[in-house]
């Protein structure tokens, strides 16, 4: 028995925690996200993850201190848009996680976004989109206005 828990503790570990901001307070709460034992698992937890939110963000860092200029820029981004409300997973504190994603999204690099379980891109991809304009028509599909859009509407 004492094995058996044993083996079931070193399987168990608690994973990364999940940044959402929109609390009425301004405050960001954090969580622990998963609990994972196999690569199976750790796959079959990101099909999750990605699907619980809106918009999902695996980056560098938190949204309140991002600890690289692409995460950075995928932050900015967003906040650009009035998109605040979002889940953000740092994959510096799970290795795992951080090459779980790369595996379950085929993408090779950091930060990566989703739309409603839906693999968007990274930092250039989610830039560009931005800059021709599909970021705004994207957010509109998920039920959020783009500031970017009222922006425009106070100026004329």
């Amino acid at each position: 028995m004492n094995s058996l828990i044993r083996s079931a503790a070193r399987c168990l570990r608690s994973g990364p925690s999940v940044y959402v901001p929109g609390r009425a307070d301004g405050r960001v709460w954090s969580a622990p996200a998963r609990f994972l034992c196999s690569a199976a698992d750790l796959q079959k937890d990101l099909g999750e993850m990605v699907k619980k939110d809106k918009v999902v963000v695996f980056m560098k860092g938190t949204p309140a201190q991002p600890m690289c200029g692409f995460s950075n820029a995928v932050v900015q981004i967003l906040r650009m848009h009035g998109v605040d409300d979002y889940a953000a997973y740092n994959v510096l504190e799970d290795q795992d996680l951080r090459q779980g994603v790369k595996d379950f999204s085929n993408w090779p690099t950091i930060p990566q976004v989703y739309f409603n379980g839906e693999f968007v891109g990274g930092c250039d991809i989610l830039l560009q989109m931005h800059q021709n304009g599909d970021l705004v028509e994207e957010l509109k599909k998920l039920g959020i206005q783009s500031a970017l859009l009222d922006a425009e509407k106070e100026s004329k």
